[in-house]
């Protein structure tokens, strides 16, 4: 089976969409027996400043996936321009990549940018392949949280790819069943196309572990009770409300806000902690793999949060690590969400008012004092992390993809070659 996937993050990316792509695809190849490609933007690591552009397509094969990268700019993401110069241009190039690109039985479409499902479905329609759309963000309402450009025109573009690509493919995979309920509800899918494949994480690599480890010792925070916020520092996840709590919390000296991760808010975040001498909080960069376990096991509490009417829109994908490490949490969000229905069936964390600092706080103090709830919470997690495993939700995707590709819509074959002989021609630009 020939699976063909479009989305700007990809390996080496380190935010949430790219790696969790990377596990789909490489266990979709190492595992299932694909034959897998990805249509991937130029890495660009958040760190970097750079603002060159490469609009010369190259192939690269990682770990058995054959990667196209289409060019693009690189701009620094912090500002809006710069953030829509990378996704349009991207966008075109992939379009390229699209009309170029070998034969699939199956070409799947994330959301990131919103807009590329329409390359997607272009090379879907081209080589009569089946066309999945995997609805990791609900567009426009994600939209609305960029803090530097709003625009209604753009609005209803994003409105109306979102509804014309659910329409259009013949699957639509969601990450919780909230978002399945809202795309029914509000974006007219028809509710027999959509199905529900949670996001995971990798219980063989994060497991519980001691509290003292190798992050814990390096940063001196084995004898502190960490507060953590692991993930992206982005705009859905409300960390000025987590540094809200930091000052509510500033009397207590052994308790650490520490937040791990990187995004466009976190220029402005450690520049509001420098102005408020908030010197309990810390940051620290995105965690390599091998050290995600320790990391994860230095918190004594990890923070969830989305801002209020992003329910059924955007699925935190950190809980899943956070449950694996049997860690509990405090969750800020609102109760018709993925995060509050996990925690209510599985009683691994505490749900709070989204936006409300003081009762976070109040919470945080509870499993402060209380560190035997914090272990059942835990325990809790650990048991439901289980049900998400990395393994069990890739032979889901795999159970959808197979069964697709058995049913071909068998239009436009012909007019396309093999996947393999075709990429060189990519490569060449």
């Amino acid at each position: 089976m020939k699976v063909c996937f479009f989305s700007r993050s990809y390996w080496p990316e380190l935010g949430a969409v790219g790696q969790l792509l990377t596990e789909l695809t490489e266990d979709l190849v190492q595992h299932h027996g694909c034959e897998v490609s990805v249509v991937a933007g130029l890495p660009l690591a958040s760190a970097e400043r750079v603002t060159r552009a490469s609009f010369v397509m190259r192939r690269e094969l990682h770990n058995g996936v054959h990667i196209v990268r289409a060019g693009g700019t690189m701009f620094p993401k912090e500002r809006f321009a710069g953030r829509a110069a990378n996704y349009i241009t991207y966008f075109l190039c992939a379009c390229v990549a699209a009309i170029r690109i070998g034969g699939a039985d199956v070409v799947v479409s994330l959301t990131d940018p919103p807009i590329i499902g329409l390359a997607a479905l272009l090379a879907a329609r081209r080589c009569g392949a089946r066309f999945v759309f995997v609805c990791q963000d609900v567009f426009p309402e994600v939209a609305r949280l960029v803090e530097d450009f709003h625009s209604l025109t753009v609005e209803r573009c994003l409105e109306w790819v979102g509804r014309f690509l659910i329409a259009q493919a013949d699957r639509v995979i969601v990450p919780g069943e909230a978002m399945r309920d809202r795309l029914v509800a509000a974006k007219g899918a028809e509710p027999r196309k959509v199905v529900v494949i949670h996001n995971w994480a990798d219980c063989v690599q994060i497991v519980p572990g001691p509290k003292e480890n190798a992050v814990s010792l390096t940063h001196g925070w084995a004898d502190s009770f960490v507060v953590m916020h692991s993930g992206n520092v982005g705009l859905s996840q409300d960390l000025d409300t987590l540094l809200d709590v930091a000052y509510l919390l500033r009397s207590y000296r052994d308790i650490v806000i520490a937040i791990v991760g990187d995004g466009v808010k976190r220029t402005a975040l450690e520049r509001r902690v420098r102005a408020e001498q908030l010197s309990n909080v810390r940051f620290l960069p995105y965690q390599a793999k091998a050290d995600l376990s320790q990391s994860f096991a230095t918190a004594d509490v990890h923070i969830v949060s989305l801002k209020q009417g992003l329910a059924g829109c955007i699925v935190p994908s950190k809980l899943y690590g956070i449950l694996a490490s049997g860690r509990p949490y405090v969750a800020a969000v609102e109760r018709a969400c993925e995060v509050a229905a996990i925690t209510g069936d599985y009683g691994c964390g505490l749900i709070v008012e989204p936006g409300n600092s003081r009762e976070i706080a109040e919470n945080v103090l509870r499993l402060y004092h209380d560190r035997s709830l914090g272990q059942r919470l835990g325990a809790n997690g650990r048991r439901a992390a289980l049900r998400f495993d990395r393994k069990r939700q890739v032979q889901a995707y795999y159970d959808i993809l197979r069964d697709l590709a058995a049913n071909p819509r068998g239009i436009g074959r012909a007019n396309c070659g093999d996947a393999a002989s075709t990429y060189p021609s990519l490569a060449s630009g």
